[in-house]
């Protein structure tokens, strides 16, 4: 039984490398330094979130009710995975369309004002 992949030290907390190949039925082995995927980077829980984000199809109202959490913290999650990835947020405007579903939620008291405001700003 295999033990979970980390990728960062756990005496200095720098990135890791792997450096050391190998097939389980013939037992080859295959040394050098080899690049981990961004991918690898992500926390468990990142690693979660994706695969329910993915099992939606990207439905942020199925991922709220999967994950039993709002619509800020979806979005929050979201652009720390982005992050994480090491994609640079593109400021894009609103969309009228989500600027009135920010609205709506904090008419209907699911957001607080600083919430709908920090939306409504993408910060």
């Amino acid at each position: 039984m295999g033990y979970p992949l980390i990728t960062t030290c756990p005496v200095c907390s720098q990135k890791l490398k792997i450096t050391k190949l190998q097939c389980h039925h013939c037992h080859t082995t295959i040394e050098n330094d080899f690049d981990l995927s961004s991918w690898a980077s992500l926390t468990p829980e990142q690693l979660h979130f994706i695969g329910i984000f993915l099992k939606s199809r990207g439905n942020i109202k199925e991922v709220e009710k999967e994950l039993g959490i709002s619509y800020p913290t979806v979005r929050g999650k979201l652009n720390d995975v982005v992050a994480a990835l090491g994609y640079t947020e593109k400021k894009e405007v609103k969309s009228k369309t989500e600027e009135k579903h920010v609205i709506t939620m904090l008419e209907n008291g699911e957001i607080t004002a600083d919430e709908a405001l920090r939306l409504l700003k993408d910060e």
